[in-house]
């Protein structure tokens, strides 16, 4: 199978790749459908000035035109930030949004896609998503955790978004094989707070610890990805009790609308964030701006091991 006619990787970000200097993947869907303008442009310049003064190169994904982009110039940019007829474009949709060509943004699914097939092993998020609450019942799951098994990216997050029901999500990546490592940290980062109670197998002191088993777990030819929960910097973290009242009182207004599917979580941030006056917003820039960080750290030192 040719990707060629799919794939649109931008000069420098494959200059770097053959030339195995560290690049780090980014998603998009943070910009189109997680931040208001100019918000979204703001932080998509900082991100990428945090990954290039860690030493890597800065890949932010996208569909536009029949194309999987990987590392968009500034008018793409400024067409994923103001977000017009732009979908949320999880692994179901890409065959339907390539072969008619509509614009989309990627989730954490599509862009773990998009790393695998251009060689990308590092991406950087603000939480993966997972096993929504009730999920027991809705059969509600994100397509993350399917992808996090199957395809090779390590993905550095701030854990899962606290909206959904982390114990479940942690059982469905241990039955899938997914590896959870913390960084610093002995329990699994809730997004906006650096704890949750659910207590990690692996901590990791080092990006280089973490980049050194990422490359053993693929030399011994094992597949999918990897979790690195990488908490919130403590003074920029939420309450949990608070931040739990919040998001409960959010979901029941969700249920009352009939919000659901593709929709829900940012209709669950959103409203997250009106509850909490910005103050869940600020928090989750913070949070992406470290995980860029880790991300770049790591690929920096997956880069020297080969």
């Amino acid at each position: 199978m040719s990707l060629e006619k799919y794939l649109d990787v931008k000069p420098e970000i494959a200059e770097a790749l053959a030339a195995g200097k560290p690049v780090v993947g980014l998603e998009s869907t943070i910009l189109s459908h997680g931040m208001p303008y100019p918000q979204n442009m703001e932080f998509a310049a900082k991100v990428e000035e945090i990954v290039r003064a860690a030493g890597a190169i800065p890949a932010t994904t996208a569909i536009i035109g029949g194309k999987l982009k990987v590392g968009l110039t500034n008018d793409e940019l400024m067409m994923m930030c103001n977000p017009k007829d732009i979908g949320k474009v999880s692994r179901r949709d890409v065959a339907v949004y390539l072969a008619t060509g509509k614009t989309g943004a990627t989730t954490v699914a599509t862009t773990m896609m998009i790393c695998a097939m251009a060689g990308i092993r590092v991406f950087a998020t603000g939480g993966i998503g997972g096993v929504h609450r009730r999920g027991e019942s809705t059969m509600d799951i994100s397509a993350d955790l399917q992808e996090l098994a199957n395809t090779p990216v390590c993905v550095v997050c701030a854990g899962a978004k606290s909206l959904l029901d982390l114990g479940r999500t942690l059982e469905y990546l241990e039955t899938f094989g997914v590896p959870v490592l913390g960084y610093k940290t002995d329990e699994f980062p809730a997004f906006y707070c650096t704890t949750s109670g659910y207590k990690l197998d692996y901590r990791c002191e080092s990006a280089e610890e973490i980049a050194r088993i990422m490359y053993t777990k693929w030399d011994l030819g094992l597949k999918g990805g990897a979790v690195v929960g990488n908490p919130i910097p403590e003074e920029y973290a939420l309450d949990y009790d608070e931040m739990d009242k919040v998001i409960c009182a959010a979901i029941e207004e969700a249920d009352e609308k009939g919000v659901r599917g593709k929709a829900i979580t940012p209709f669950l941030l959103a409203r997250i964030k009106d509850m909490t006056e910005g103050v869940s917003f600020a928090s989750n820039l913070q949070l992406a701006y470290n995980n860029a960080r880790l991300a770049s750290e790591v690929a920096v030192e997956l880069s020297k091991l080969g």
